[in-house]
Parts: C-alpha cells; sequence; structure tokens
C-alpha cells in the first residue's frame, strides 16, 4: 500500500497511481455553495487542506504545470456525481496559490518569499504579455513582476492585477485559491512583525478579493479566521466554515469508514481499538468524527506502530510558547484534562492574536481550531462567542500535554531534581521525596498560582502535573472509584511487582493543623478502604500517602 504522506499535488499522486482516500466531493460541496463568492475553510494543519485546494484546481483547470487534467478524475466520485459537476472540469482559468512555507523569522525575508510566490504564478501565466486582450498598462505592470521591478504596493496589487488579466484573455473570470493564508501571519506574530505582516496581507487580500469584477470565486483555507484585526472587515461577500459548521464537515480528515477501508487493506484491522485511540476524537459540525490524517497515513507506513506523528511535527510553536507561559488559571484548567474531564470556555471563531497574552479565554480558541481540542457541546453565548464543553480529543494529544506539563516543572526545579522527585515517590523513600518536594513548593510556588477558592484542588493538580511523566512505567488514575469512596490520585505500576501508591490531598489555613489535617486524609484512605483497586490490579505492595498542604508548606504522612 503507497498512502500519501507529505505529497499535497494532486496530479503527482493521480499520475503515480498512489494510494488515497477520495475527497473529491469535496468539490462538489464548493460547486454547489454557489452564493458564495469567498469561502474561507478553517481546519487544523495537516488535515488535507493543501491536498483539497490542490485537487479543485486540478478540476477547474485545464492544465496544470502544462499537463492536461482531463483524465486525472476518473473513476472519482465527483465524476461520478454527474454531468452537472463532470461538464465544468478544466472550464475555468485558475490562480492557486499556498502560503504554507511563509515562516520566515523578519518581515524582509517574508516579503521576499511573498514576491517569489507571486512572481512564479505571474511566470505560469507568461503567455498574457502577448495577448492582444490586454491594455499597454496592464502588460507594463505585469513586465515589472517579471523583472523583480515592481514596488510593495504593486505586489499588493498582483493577485488583483492577475484576475483582470486573464479575465480579459479568455473571456472566463478565473477561480482564486489561497491555501494556508494565516501560515505566514502566524510566524509574523511570534517573531514580532505581525503588524507589517498584517499591512502587507490585508493589501493583497483587499484588492483581489473586494468588489473585484473580474474574478468568478475564491477559496482559501487556513487554520484561524483572523477577523478582528480587520483583515476580513471589508469583505461582505465571504462566508467563512469553521470546525464549528456542518458544511464540508467530511472532507477534512478521516472518517470511521474510510479509515476502516485503510486498515483493511494495509492489513491492519486488528489495530483498530488502538488506532481509535491514538488518532480519533475530532468533532466536526455538530456530528462528523474524524480521525488525524496525516498520522493515520504514518501509523500504517510504520506498520502500525503507535506513536504521536502529527504532534511531533514542527508546527506547534506558538501553542508550545503559550502554554510554557501559562499562568495557575490556565494550569487549574488542565488539571481537568488531564483527569480525562471537560472543560468549559468561551471561543470565538474570529481569532484575534492581541488577545492572546490579555485574554485567559482566547487560547481555548486557538487550541481548538489549532486541532488540541474537540467540542463536546456548543451553545451560542452572548455576542460572537459560543460556549463550549471542550475535552482532549485521543491519547496522541494528551502525549503533548503530558510533554508540556513536565516542561512546567523542569523548567523550574531542574530536569535532575525532577527526575530524583519521581523516582523517590515510586521506590517509596517518601523522605527523600518530601525534602525535593518542599524545595520545589519554596522555590516556585508563586509560579503555578495557587487559588483561594479550590486550595486542594490546586494542589491535587499539581502534583497530577508533576506525576503525568510516570505513564510509561504507570498507570496514573484520578478521582475514581474504590473501596467506598473516590480516592484523589493513585499510581499503578504496570510490574505488578512493583510499589502502588494512594495519595489524598488536604489543605489548611491554620498554622498548627497540618498534622491533623494528614491525619484526617490518611483515616479517609483506610475507612473508604481505597486499596481495593491497587489489590483488584494484582498488586499488594502499596503505601498509602495523606499530603496536608499549607501554602508553601507540605506535611505527608505515609502507612503500608
Amino acid at each position: 500500500m503507497h498512502l500519501v504522506i507529505g505529497d499535497d499535488n494532486f496530479g503527482k499522486i493521480r499520475e503515480k497511481n498512489l494510494d488515497f482516500v477520495d475527497k473529491s466531493l469535496f468539490i462538489k460541496t464548493v460547486l454547489d455553495d454557489i452564493e458564495t463568492e469567498v469561502s474561507l475553510i478553517t481546519r487544523p494543519r495537516r488535515f488535507g487542506k493543501t491536498l483539497n485546494l490542490s485537487m479543485l484546481h486540478h478540476f477547474l483547470a485545464a492544465e496544470v504545470g502544462g499537463l492536461s487534467t482531463k483524465d486525472l478524475f476518473k473513476g472519482l466520485k465527483i465524476i461520478q456525481a454527474g454531468e452537472k459537476y463532470s461538464a465544468q472540469q478544466g472550464k475555468y482559468p485558475v490562480i492557486f496559490i499556498t502560503f504554507k512555507e511563509i515562516k520566515e523569522s523578519n518581515f524582509a525575508m517574508a516579503y521576499d518569499r511573498l514576491y517569489e510566490l507571486i512572481l512564479k504564478i505571474f511566470d505560469g501565466f507568461s503567455y498574457l504579455i502577448d495577448s492582444s486582450e490586454l491594455t499597454d498598462r496592464q502588460k507594463r505592470s505585469y513586465q515589472l513582476i517579471l523583472n523583480r521591478e515592481a514596488n510593495q504596493a504593486q505586489i499588493a496589487a498582483a493577485l488583483q492585477l492577475l484576475t483582470e488579466c486573464l479575465y480579459q484573455h479568455h473571456k472566463i473570470k478565473p477561480w482564486l485559491l489561497i491555501d494556508e493564508y494565516d501560515t505566514p501571519i502566524q510566524a509574523a506574530y511570534v517573531n514580532g512583525y505581525y503588524d507589517e505582516m498584517m499591512i502587507f496581507i490585508k493589501g493583497l487580500f483587499g484588492a483581489a478579493l473586494k468588489s473585484n469584477s473580474a474574478l468568478h470565486r475564491s477559496v482559501i483555507t487556513g487554520i484561524l479566521r483572523i477577523a478582528k484585526e480587520s483583515l476580513f472587515s471589508d469583505l461582505n461577500n465571504l462566508t467563512a466554515y469553521s470546525m464549528l459548521t456542518d458544511e464540508f464537515s467530511e472532507h477534512f480528515g478521516f472518517t470511521e469508514t474510510e479509515v476502516k477501508s485503510l486498515l483493511q487493506q494495509a492489513e491492519l484491522k486488528h489495530l483498530y481499538d488502538d488506532i481509535k485511540a491514538w488518532y480519533n476524537g475530532y468533532i466536526m459540525g455538530t456530528k462528523t468524527v474524524v480521525y488525524n490524517p496525516w498520522s493515520i497515513a504514518n501509523c500504517i507506513k510504520n506498520r502500525g506502530n503507535l506513536k504521536p506523528y502529527w504532534i511531533n511535527t514542527s508546527d506547534n510553536v506558538l501553542i508550545k510558547l503559550l502554554l510554557q507561559q501559562a499562568d495557575g488559571y490556565i494550569k487549574e484548567k488542565f488539571e481537568q484534562i488531564l483527569q480525562g474531564d471537560t472543560i468549559e470556555a468561551l471561543i470565538n471563531e474570529n481569532m484575534a492574536f492581541g488577545d492572546l497574552y490579555d485574554n485567559k479565554e482566547a487560547i481555548w480558541s486557538l487550541l481548538l481550531f489549532s486541532g488540541y481540542f474537540k467540542v463536546v457541546n456548543a451553545n451560542q453565548g452572548e455576542d460572537l462567542d459560543i460556549k463550549c464543553l471542550l475535552a482532549s480529543p485521543n491519547k496522541e494529544v494528551d502525549s503533548l500535554y503530558k510533554n508540556i506539563i513536565s516542561k512546567w516543572f523542569t523548567d523550574k526545579a531542574g530536569q535532575k531534581q525532577y527526575d530524583s522527585l519521581l523516582r523517590n515517590l515510586v521506590e517509596g523513600n517518601i523522605e527523600e521525596f518530601k525534602a525535593i518536594f518542599q524545595r520545589f513548593l519554596l522555590e516556585t510556588m508563586s509560579f503555578f498560582d495557587a487559588t483561594e477558592t479550590h486550595p486542594e484542588k490546586f494542589y491535587h493538580g499539581l502534583v497530577l502535573g508533576m506525576i503525568v511523566s510516570l505513564s510509561n512505567t504507570h498507570i496514573i488514575k484520578s478521582n475514581h472509584e474504590s473501596g467506598f469512596g473516590r480516592y484523589d490520585v493513585m499510581i499503578i505500576p504496570k510490574d505488578k511487582s512493583k510499589l502502588g501508591l494512594i495519595i489524598e490531598f488536604k489543605a489548611t489555613n491554620k498554622e498548627d493543623d497540618l498534622e491533623n489535617a494528614a491525619n484526617t486524609a490518611m483515616k479517609q484512605i483506610e475507612d473508604r478502604q481505597y486499596e481495593t483497586e491497587l489489590k483488584q490490579h494484582g498488586i499488594n505492595n502499596i503505601l498509602k500517602l495523606a499530603m496536608a498542604f499549607k501554602g508553601k508548606d507540605v506535611y505527608i504522612l505515609q502507612k503500608d
């Protein structure tokens, strides 16, 4: 099986007869949306945006790269959809531009790359220079770009110029396809030249898309809808389709049926349940559940080896940066996620980068639309906000959260201290564990911002985050039923000969009450027989820990 990985050129895939999932009904959905002049479709990275747009390009244009597209769609679903659609194959001039590689560290370099992209596109239509249908002014402007002599204002107007030239030459209005439009904007935000990039991109899009009588239609893809900064504010003809809308829901990512078919072909059907747990869980629109296509393709290529393929790609710099700088409010929310619970958040489909540090809720919108959460339930709130219940979609994303949460600790305590802390805990060396843990609290507690309203919940989350790195050798459970109650944290060794731990937390505001609080927690462990679950797992070597907290002080009581 030769499943496509990383090659987003539809023509090459078909010419080489490579295996791919037939998403050609995406074209039908686009063509049926006749009332929309500009469609903005947002999906997470590596969910098939570039390949789908390349497929649309090859369908609409008679030639791409000098090669005929006539036979590329034989046997695909779009041709089977009927004459209404097949009759439109190869009938339009098409401008296709992808910004997915514009990730430069400064504006000058990014602008040079953008100029080269536009130059390449203009070079592909160089026959227009000799067209008798173009005016002398249009030919001069066109030649300036080809000669690398155009100024920034002329480059900003380049796509509008090209649509006019194509329309006048062919007498058919062209399509404009823009892929990953927000990649240079995100790079600009991370690298500190955001305002310059926004001015340029707004001029480029505004000229090409607003009231352009030479343009037939445009389809734009990206991860986020960037609207608050007025990038699209002047476009009354734009319709946005995010992960929260039903339109296009089956066209990005692999559906259950598609994955089962792929696993059958690859003779990996026996791994279906594990693969589902690792890569499924994304919900598009109100009910369409999809798998991460990048991870599925890599997993199949590697004969079912389960690992975080998508998370390990290098395109999540902004996400890691924001999470590593998160405050106590964000960390408390992630304590819930680590337990497999949902969190409630206000989601705004119109992303504003300026809000990411000022508005605590903005990070949830970024994480959702970037593919790091799924929506369990959504209700329209006030204004533009949508009240959503969010959860981690799968084990692959969990692995990123565990990595980042571990980094919250290692950045402050140091890797050697952190490793020593965990080793002493699981080996039952509680005095040594307490000494390191106490030092950690004294040095870093302000960084974690304990809340006065739910102090036990804070310490619970603190310890849970600290031990998340044990998941390779231990099963970490939190707030589960065992015996006659619900314990706080249980650490179950995968090797049954190793030590199992039960941890209960108490917080107090009284100066002299730490020992009493720890005794109360230990009594709760024993009276409610929390060790029952460990014994059911075949663990007989059990250590009970009662941890009492007051601010930066901790008292730990232990019993076998």
